[in-house]
């Protein structure tokens, strides 16, 4: 069997949970008929609820119908695009699928995004009309000079509140106080915006606009790029509905009309918004709304509405298990919880399957997939530390990461592609970049991954992020899996810098524990015992803490660029002169051959060496990271033996004598 055998032969399949089929059904249907369907079948069912109160389905619809009314009313038309600046609240569901119901288009934004943040969106995708909670209103009054927008509807937390709620909040008690600032954030007085409450007081029905699932655009969901600002991803009714029936069926247990979702993953990220969202109103369940992840609010409403279905990422299920109230509360009601966004550690697995008795198994997705793509059965065939399995109707490969054209062997990696009907139909206004990742209808992910012989999946790193030092290919999660296993490690990343000889050279980025201390030099020493030499860090720096995005994984991207601006700042060269630590690094890699031998046998030699360097444990070498431990004679030698192999012009070699002899 060839490469291209194997994968078309969908191994995977026989993994699948009992009742999960390898293709699956999905009707031609816009996707607010998701929740029209649902309202049909289940009018009384609870929809919606949110710090207290609910909305029926007969209800939600209801608002649904009106609210777009009153966009048609300002001139909202299909293909018009409308930007969500919400947190997970009624108005966020009700505007998304009000939408929807026209044929307009959503954009959605996360509402902390700064004013630079929101500009570059606003004016990228051509937004007319926002509909923005009041905590967001300033930043956007700051973003929006110089974009399309004609329209700015308010709208605040506190307004789907209980009534007694919200009475509440206007007795005279600091208390109270704390709380109305946390849901209501008062306007300026000459603040041009039109309330979100007007828009609902209307009898008139919506226009009726036919929409072409397979054509037409519900989502522009922006994401970042390997470079560069934020695309928006494209994504259709065809793509959503799509995911939506995927997502679904993976969880043969489900049962329409009895399902309650815990939504604490934001719906305005493509996560959040198939897995809580789209998925709930697929299966007509009760979606419980919380505005933010908060342990409080998380055990108050598994206690008050018993959640079957609790979709999350890695550090929400570690406070859970972590968390002392957590023996306080029942959790048994839980089902099914699928992680996203980071790799699950296993311990995680273990601690919460102990506590709650439900499944919690990992996935995968990107937006470009809207978002599901792969997961892990939710049966005993659970792989911890795979991505899992490609969801019904998808198909995956795996390609040389040089030659794309080229599907490398099972069990080697590559760039993961994939292949389905929620794939992407490309980038907004970018032709160059929709060209590189969609490639005859595959979509290249950008990620490298490994599938087994069974169909399993394991990520293995981004491309973007695989550090090519000295030509050897080094993969950052590889590293920070030592490093974390390091008592003193909380956290850690790891990523590649410019360097003038080896191309790149590695800089892990590390938060130690409280009340522990380490050094450099020790933790290179942890490295170099389990690492071969060329993927033991060369740089460390300390931190209190790590940038994340919204779902808390770590944005290697970011520690990049902070590192390129700390060099300029302090006025030094991108192509620096290699520190002693990595002049030892080097020598590691590639031995210097003795300096009487020629040119040829030197690459008779070279050629006759393995295709990786030995482990470093083989050859016992002093710690690199004190040149007093090296001798200056020795490091002085070393410097020589560069400079005769080529790695070191002449004028780095003086350079760097210098430099050592102070």
């Amino acid at each position: 069997m060839n490469e291209s055998d194997a994968y078309a032969a969908r191994p995977w399949a026989r993994w699948y949970a009992s009742g999960v089929t390898e293709q699956l059904y999905v009707p031609d249907v816009p996707l607010n008929h998701l929740l029209d369907d649902a309202a049909d079948d289940f009018p009384r069912r609870k929809a919606l609820a949110f710090l207290g109160k609910t909305m029926t389905y007969r209800a939600l619809v209801g608002a649904v119908d009106r609210f777009a009314a009153g966009l048609a009313g300002i001139g909202v038309r299909k293909g018009d695009r409308v930007a969500l600046i919400l947190p997970n609240c009624p108005q966020n569901v009700i505007a998304f699928f009000a939408v929807l119901r026209l044929g307009a288009v959503v954009v959605q934004h996360n509402p902390l995004y700064t004013a630079p943040e929101l500009r570059h969106q606003l004016a990228d995708s051509g937004a007319t009309v926002v509909v923005v909670y009041d905590g967001a209103y300033a930043r956007l009054a700051e973003a929006q000079t110089g974009t399309a927008v004609r329209h700015v509807i308010v709208t605040s937390l506190a307004d789907y509140l209980p009534s007694g709620k919200r009475l509440a909040l206007h007795l005279p008690f600091g208390s109270v106080k704390e709380k109305r600032n946390q849901l209501v954030t008062p306007l300026p007085d000459d603040a041009d915006v039109l309330q979100f409450a007007d828009l609902l007081d209307t009898s008139t029905p919506p226009p009726d606009v036919p929409i072409s699932p397979e054509e037409d655009l519900a989502l522009l969901q922006y994401t970042g790029g390997t470079t560069g600002l934020p695309k928006g991803a494209m994504l259709t009714h065809r793509n959503l509905v799509s995911n939506a029936y995927q997502a679904s069926a993976w969880d043969p247990d489900m049962k329409r009309g009895h399902e309650t979702m815990l939504a604490v993953l934001p719906i305005f990220h493509v996560y959040g918004l198939t897995m809580c969202l789209t998925v709930n109103m697929l299966a007509a369940g009760t979606l419980v709304l919380l505005p933010t992840f908060d342990l409080g609010l998380v055990f108050k409403a598994i206690d008050k509405w018993r959640p079957t279905i609790f979709p999350g990422v890695p550090p929400m299920y570690d406070q859970i298990v972590r968390s002392r109230r957590t023996a306080k509360h029942d959790l048994r009601s839980i089902r099914t919880c699928v992680s996203g966004a980071m790799r699950l550690p296993p311990e995680v697995v273990e601690r919460f399957e102990q506590v709650t008795g439900a499944r919690l198994v990992e996935g995968y997705g990107l937006t470009e997939s809207s978002p599901v793509a792969l997961a892990n059965p939710l049966n005993a065939n659970a792989r911890t530390g795979t991505i899992g399995l490609p969801v019904p109707g998808t198909d995956i490969k795996i390609v040389d990461l040089d030659d794309p054209t080229r599907e490398v062997p099972v069990g080697a990696p590559g760039e993961l592609c994939l292949h389905g009907p929620q794939v992407f139909t490309g980038y907004w206004k970018q032709a160059a970049d929709t060209a590189d990742m969609l490639r005859d209808e595959w979509l290249h992910t950008g990620d490298v991954a490994v599938m087994d012989q069974q169909g399993f999946v394991t990520l293995v790193d981004r491309k973007r992020d695989v550090i090519m030092a000295s030509g050897f290919s080094v993969f950052p999660s590889e590293i920070e899996d030592v490093l974390a296993n390091h008592p003193a490690v909380k956290d850690c990343a790891v990523v590649g810098v410019p360097h003038s000889y080896r191309g790149e050279t590695v800089k892990a980025y590390v938060v130690l524990q409280p009340d522990r201390q380490v050094t450099e030099a020790q933790l290179r020493a942890f490295c170099a015992e389990r690492l071969v030499a060329y993927k033991v860090p060369a740089l460390f720096e300390f931190r209190d803490e790590l940038p994340q995005n919204i779902l808390g994984k770590v944005l290697r991207r970011v520690l990049r660029s902070e590192h390129e601006a700390a060099r300029r700042a302090a006025g030094e060269s991108t192509d620096q002169l290699w520190t002693t630590t990595e002049f030892a690094a080097y020598g590691a890699e590639h031995p210097a051959a003795p300096r009487h031998e020629d040119a040829a046998a030197a690459a008779a030699a070279a050629a006759a060496q393995p295709d990786e360097p030995p482990p470093r444990h083989a050859r016992p070498m002093p710690d690199p990271s004190s040149t007093e431990e090296l001798g200056l004679v020795d490091e002085l030698e070393r410097l020589a033996r560069l400079r005769d192999a080529g790695a070191l012009t002449e004028v780095e070699f003086q350079a760097a004598k210098t430099r050592l002899l102070g």
